[in-house]
């Protein structure tokens, strides 16, 4: 059985396998490629890793959670009235 690939693109945020010594274990793909550079989403501090390395550490993209006004899928975003 073939395990099937998971995309990863720029701005998606993951959970990683151990978490940052700030606490948090979400971070924020910056670049794609041969290797991986993150950004932390706790305290902004940036790493750069290779794709291996990455796909051992990583456990899964991590779902946004913006208010529907952000993402332009909700009233607000589709130009209708509010009331």
């Amino acid at each position: 059985m073939d395990k099937e690939k998971v995309r990863y693109e720029l701005g998606d945020i993951v959970k990683m396998k151990k978490p940052h010594p700030c606490g948090t274990n979400a971070w924020e793909i910056v670049r794609t490629g041969m290797d991986f550079r993150l950004k932390c989403t706790g305290c902004g501090h940036y790493v750069l890793i290779p794709r291996t390395k990455f796909e051992r550490a990583v456990r899964g993209k991590i779902l946004p959670t913006e208010p529907p006004s952000q993402r332009g899928d909700g009233p607000e975003g589709r130009g209708e009235c509010r009331r």
